[in-house]
């Protein structure tokens, strides 16, 4: 009679836990809880947990509630690809995250071997969806491509004939962030318009110090800082402690808020660059939803979101409306879901574009505010004003554009077909 009990008690137990199972979906996240992008990555932690509280008192996707499963990028890309290999393991259905461009490729390669899908959160490294790009693959944010097109019309009217200087990290973000860059404001010339490279990840105060004298020495009217999270914040303090940023106009190509806000108010004043997204935007053009997301975001934890929690969300809401819409969690069929999906939450219009994944959107070339403009909001992070917009059809690459750049490293004119296709 024991054994009988003990064997129906077991029996219950392994019922229970594939019910458990059963009423969640796995979702893995990538992201950096540590390294040189980290403020990135807990914008995107916030972002992410918001979204899932939201998506969960809903119901959840189908009825199963989303359990994320966590991984530390480190913002490497060896990290990543191990990272993401035992996320799959563990049964995720999804994989999203990463602030390094780098980060990205490597995750889109994993997923697209075991078939999984993947959104890139914060990777603005053309290659991502261009060169390197894989069916698996979608890229809610802009890009370098986008954010020098946005940037160059300002920089060509204001700054046509000066000398520039570029600054720039030594990966895959790095190199097409200055090349699209240089493109665009017709600075090509390398021995007129000068560039160093600094180590990524693994620069430190002392490498900013060497490049910044470098820089000094060169007096270039424009420095182009090609430099992200915390290597940013370095690199800008650097040119202020130095006297260059007196002298010279600074562009940091991707901003994000905890960049400006990392590097302050008095550093970042006058400072120039493009984002797709940032708080004010639905204020500024009375978008409903975005304001309701930046009002549940303050009041849950007591600042502004940045880009990169605003990716996390509609990355998080995107997966659950497709999921819906193909009545399942196979790849496959998300894809096809996504694949040409308009959608609208806390901007105007983004649509999924079918051939090659981007997340075609408005983007904006912005100037950092006087600290005196900045110190008067309630969390001093009133940073930025609009000094350009571009739609999206304009501001990205054409899709003749596109097949050239895949071309000319020997990956095919068109992703990869999925199965049954």
């Amino acid at each position: 009679m024991f054994v009988k009990t003990l064997s129906l008690l077991i029996v219950l137990v392994m019922t229970c836990g594939n019910v458990f199972a059963a009423d969640t979906v796995k979702i893995g996240f990538n992201y950096p809880e540590t390294g040189p992008y980290y403020q990135q990555g807990i914008d995107q932690k916030n972002g992410t947990e918001l979204a899932v509280e939201e998506i969960n008192a809903g119901g959840g996707i189908l009825g199963r509630k989303i359990e994320i499963v966590k991984r530390d990028s480190q913002s490497k890309g060896d990290q990543s690809k191990k990272n993401c290999e035992e996320l799959i393991a563990e049964g995720v259905k999804m994989i999203f995250g990463g602030s390094a461009s780098s980060v990205a490729v490597a995750a889109g390669e994993v997923c697209q071997k075991h078939g999984i899908l993947f959104f890139g959160t914060l990777t603005y490294s053309t290659e991502t969806t261009d060169e390197k790009g894989h069916r698996h693959t979608f890229r809610e944010c802009y890009n370098s491509w986008a954010a020098a097109k946005v940037l160059s019309s300002y920089m060509r009217k204001n700054f046509t004939g000066k000398r520039y200087m570029y600054i720039t990290a030594d990966y895959t973000w790095g190199h097409t962030t200055e090349s699209s860059f240089r493109k665009f404001t017709g600075t090509q010339d390398k021995e007129l318009h000068k560039g160093v490279l600094t180590k990524f990840p693994g620069a430190t105060e002392e490498d900013f110090r060497k490049v910044i004298s470098f820089a000094k020495m060169v007096k270039p009217d424009v420095l182009v800082l090609v430099e992200f999270g915390e290597d940013m914040v370095m690199a800008i303090r650097e040119a202020t402690a130095q006297g260059l940023k007196d002298k010279t106009h600074i562009v940091v190509p991707n901003l994000t808020l905890a960049m400006a806000k990392g590097g302050g108010p008095r550093v970042m004043s006058g400072v120039l660059g493009a984002l797709d997204w940032f708080w004010n935007i639905p204020y500024k053009y009375n978008y409903p939803k975005g304001k309701a997301f930046v009002e549940k975001y303050a009041a849950k934890y007591g600042s502004y979101p940045g880009s990169s929690a605003n990716y996390c969300w509609n990355i998080l809401h995107e997966y659950k409306a497709a999921v819906e819409r193909a009545g399942s969690f196979d790849s496959a069929k998300v894809i096809k879901a996504l694949e040409g999906h308009k959608y609208q939450y806390n901007k105007d219009e983004q649509y999924w574009r079918p051939w090659d994944h981007s997340s075609i959107q408005t983007v904006y070339a912005v100037r950092c505010k006087p600290e005196s403009e900045v110190v008067k909001d309630k969390y001093k992070l009133d940073y930025f004003e609009v000094i350009n917009t571009m739609p999206g059809e304009r501001v990205f690459r054409t899709k003749n554009e596109w097949i050239a750049a895949r071309s000319a490293v020997n990956m095919p004119s068109s992703l990869e077909k999925l199965p049954g296709e």
